[in-house]
C-alpha cells in the first residue's frame, strides 16, 4: 500500500472513531464542556471515557456558581483507568478526544504509554499538548467539519 492510500485510509479511521468520541461525549452529565475519548489499540478500541463524576457521586459536574467540580474525572482520565482495570495496557495505543487533554491528563498518557492523541478541539491551555509533543507522543488536531 502507498504511503498516500495510507494516509487516507488513516485520515478516515480517525475521523470516524473522533464522531464515536462526540457521540460518547453526549453521555457527560457535566453542562459547561462535554468531552468523550476513546483509546484504540491494534485496530479494536480498548476503553472509553467522558468527564465526569466518579463512580457513586451524584452526577452534577458543577457548582452553584457553574464552576467545574475539583473532583469530576477528566475523559481521557476516565478511559485509562478502565484499561488499567483491565487485562489490556495502552502501550503503543492512540488516544481519540473531543478537547486536547490538560497538562493533568497530559501526564496520564505519557505514563500510560499511549504513542498516539488526536483530538477535535483546543482547549484553552496548550502546554499540555507541548508536553506530549516534547516526550515524542504523535499529536494531531482533525476538526470534524464534514
Amino acid at each position: 500500500m502507498s504511503e498516500e492510500v495510507f494516509q487516507a485510509k488513516q485520515l478516515r479511521y480517525d475521523k470516524a472513531y473522533l464522531r464515536m468520541a462526540q457521540t460518547w461525549s453526549e453521555l457527560s452529565h457535566c453542562t459547561r464542556k462535554k468531552v468523550g475519548a476513546l483509546i484504540v489499540k491494534d485496530g479494536a478500541i480498548i476503553s472509553d471515557g467522558y468527564n465526569g463524576t466518579p463512580a457513586g457521586f451524584d452526577n452534577c459536574c458543577e457548582t452553584d456558581d457553574n464552576q467545574t467540580h475539583w473532583f469530576v474525572l477528566h475523559a481521557e482520565a476516565n478511559a485509562i483507568l478502565k484499561v488499567a482495570k483491565s487485562t489490556n495496557n495502552c502501550n503503543g495505543a492512540t488516544l481519540y478526544l473531543t478537547l486536547s487533554p490538560c497538562k493533568d491528563c497530559c501526564k496520564l498518557i505519557l505514563q500510560a504509554g499511549i504513542s498516539r492523541v488526536v483530538y477535535m478541539n483546543h482547549y484553552r491551555d496548550t502546554d499540555g499538548v507541548e508536553f506530549l509533543k516534547s516526550a515524542g507522543i504523535q499529536v494531531d488536531q482533525i476538526p470534524i467539519i464534514d
